[in-house]
């Protein structure tokens, strides 16, 4: 007989619970509320920042040719481009960090006022790959040097700074953002009147440091004095986000 009562009791809870999804037709949707999920204690945001001189360089360079025919644009852009690549290795760049980033050949047209339409001129084929210069120092001359194998074909897009391994960094970075979230923290609980406990939560995010293009650089015939690169200082910057409980 018990057996019986507790199926019954089964039963009664799910008509219960088709009823109350179940009403108003339409597919039957079914939620939970969680009671406890309301944020409570103390939240903050904490950043940490550390300053890093770059050990690597990046370039983004590569081979434009424009010709009458596709075939005629493909042989210059290949050429100038053998000659690129063979400077890069030459000048101590590793085969690894050298990476095609973009290719293309396109119609290039211009519009012709007595046929009123668009004409085809020729064709542009554009050739660009991204090396990593490990050996810092030597990015000005590399850049001399792949201006002067690639010709007036030559395209230099954009330079910019890295650290190969960053984790140190990051390390002193994340020490930083607690040290700064806990003072916040410290401090809405005394505006508060209220005694901090230990963090209940915590979040990391890491902020990328902004690329920026260090100009564009065209491969001219004339020689030209040695190309001056400073790398400067690249900012490594980590957040966190906190939160504390309240003590009773």
């Amino acid at each position: 007989m018990k057996k019986y009562w507790i199926v019954a009791i089964g039963l009664a809870l799910v008509l219960t619970m088709v009823g109350l999804c179940g009403c108003g037709g339409g597919d039957t949707i079914l939620g939970t509320i969680d009671l406890n999920s309301q944020q409570s204690g103390i939240w903050v945001s904490g950043t940490g920042k550390v300053a890093v001189t770059p050990d690597i360089a990046t370039l983004r360079l590569g081979i434009e040719a424009q010709a009458e025919t596709v075939a005629q644009a493909q042989s210059q852009a290949a050429e100038a481009m053998d000659g690129v690549m063979t400077t890069l290795t030459d000048s101590g760049v590793d085969a690894k960090d050298i990476q095609t980033q973009y290719f293309s050949i396109r119609q290039v047209t211009r519009w012709d006022d007595f046929k009123d339409k668009e004409i085809v001129v020729g064709y542009r084929v554009t050739n660009m790959v991204t090396a990593k210069i490990r050996e810092i120092d030597k990015t000005g001359p590399i850049i001399d040097a792949v201006a002067a194998a690639g010709g007036d074909l030559t395209r230099i897009n954009s330079i910019d700074f890295s650290v190969d391994d960053p984790t140190a960094y990051y390390e002193e970075a994340r020490q930083k953002a607690m040290a700064d979230a806990r003072a916040k923290a410290e401090q809405l609980a005394e505006l508060a009147g209220v005694k901090l406990g230990k963090p209940t939560y915590i979040s990391e995010g890491v902020v990328v440091p902004p690329i920026y293009p260090r100009g564009v650089y065209e491969g001219v015939g004339i020689p030209a004095p040695e190309t001056p690169i400073s790398p400067g200082e690249i900012e490594l910057s980590l957040t966190l986000q906190v939160a504390y409980a309240i003590l009773d």
